[in-house]
């Protein structure tokens, strides 16, 4: 498929690589990127060559925040039918780990969107923050929520009520971030962590991933019940069976994704 505001490509080792790609707009978030990326997402979670995907901008920006243009004179009501919304659920339902490779500036949606990734490499130039405020507005895709998970209430709250941002440092001191690397090198590192991924059991991989998440989202009793029943299942996986044969083998593991 073809796109005109991202770029989408497979470099190999069961990594799809999708970059934000409005370079002159600091990769703002417009309506037809986040459709382009909704899309791009959903074909590499298909993907059978796929096991993780790589998101990223350029060393300049991640992306800098929504498409202010595009929503400076809409309505309430005109945002309430918007379908951005959809496209943000599509990145909550993908099933493969989603790795953020940030640089630069990562604002406002920019830094929404990493966020709503699974794991977050940054540069150190990167920086984060959730200025909305300074619109008169404050964040709509999830900042105030996952910001408060990952760094704690109060540094979510100086961050959304008065602009504050964080460096790569910072970002990873609080944990917000993974790994930093030097601009030079961020994205073949976060393509090594990804490969690294995509070189696991894939069932494995996405039920991992599922099983994290929904620590946010359930009690731990319930969470607890909720991994105990994924574990079990893979019990009834080619992979697992593979796996536990090659351990005792002392060979390496040759994944079906069975």
């Amino acid at each position: 498929m073809t796109y005109e505001f991202i770029l989408a490509e497979k470099p190999g080792h069961g990594v799809g690589l999708i970059r934000l790609n409005r370079p002159k707009a600091l990769n703002a978030l417009s309506p037809d990127l986040m459709a382009e990326l909704g899309a791009a997402l959903k074909a590499f979670d298909a993907d059978p060559e796929v096991g993780c995907i790589l998101l990223t901008g350029n060393e300049r920006a991640f992306a800098a925040g929504a498409d202010i243009k595009a929503m400076a004179h809409a309505g309430a009501v005109e945002m309430l039918k918007n379908d951005l919304i959809s496209v943000w659920e599509t990145i909550h339902h993908i099933t493969k780990p989603v790795i953020a490779a940030v640089s630069g500036f990562c604002l406002g949606g920019g830094c929404e969107l990493a966020m709503s990734c699974d794991l977050i490499v940054a540069s150190e130039s990167a920086q984060f923050g959730q200025p909305e405020i300074n619109l008169g507005i404050i964040p709509g895709f999830g900042g105030t929520q996952r910001l408060t998970h990952a760094i704690g209430k109060g540094l979510a709250m100086e961050m959304v009520l008065a602009d504050r941002r964080l460096s790569a440092e910072e970002a990873q001191a609080y944990g917000l971030v993974n790994h930093i690397f030097p601009v030079e090198t961020y994205l073949d590192e976060a393509t090594k962590l990804a490969a690294k991924i995509a070189g696991q059991a894939p069932l494995a991989v996405r039920l991992a991933k599922e099983a994290v998440n929904k620590a946010f989202e359930l009690s731990l009793r319930e969470g607890l019940q909720h991994e105990r029943r994924l574990f079990q299942m893979l019990f009834a996986t080619a992979d697992q069976k593979e796996g536990m044969a090659a351990f005792v083998a002392k060979r390496p593991a040759h994944w079906t994704g069975q």
